[in-house]
């Protein structure tokens, strides 16, 4: 089995990155909206409005199941279908003010859940999780970058 440059197995890193997953959803997870349409407002408020089909893709579930989610969320005011000014048969779907709104304030109330559940560690600890996820940072974001790419069909546009 290949090792990393650390000397740890792939393996043991997925089990490590499983680990910060679970404390991320288990103290993170609002339960007023699913994860799927809170990743759908958040990829929304990082861009230009996206064709429903690339935002299906890009959030990893078919078409028909964006399409009820888009709906829903349509319902709630969070987002609206606009024209595609190069194509006026497709349909682009973009945040409305309530979308931007609710985003930033969940960004928010998540920034404040984990800075309070960092303060419950000894400050030895923080400076270590401090300088940990420096160096990791731009190591996951490369991994969210290659998970985006891979789940993207052929010809799909990049998610924003």
């Amino acid at each position: 089995m290949e090792r990393t440059r650390a000397g740890q197995h792939p393996e043991a890193i997925a089990d490590a990155l499983l680990e910060v997953a679970i404390l991320m959803v288990r103290h993170l997870v609002d339960r007023d909206l699913s994860l799927t349409a809170a990743s759908t407002l958040g990829r929304l408020g990082r861009g230009e409005p996206v064709r429903l089909t690339a935002l299906a893709a890009a959030e990893g579930i078919a078409q028909p199941s964006m399409t009820q989610l888009v709906k829903r969320l349509e319902q709630q005011g969070l987002v609206r279908r606009v024209s595609d000014p190069e194509d006026g048969r497709v349909a682009l779907v973009t945040l409305t003010d309530a979308g931007r709104e609710l985003r930033a304030e969940r960004r928010r109330a998540y920034h404040d859940r984990l800075a309070e559940l960092v303060a419950t560690l000894p400050a030895e600890d923080e400076e270590v999780l401090a300088s940990a996820m420096g160096a990791a940072l731009p190591v996951v974001r490369r991994l969210i970058h290659n998970a985006t790419q891979r789940s993207r069909p052929s010809g799909a546009p990049a998610s924003p």
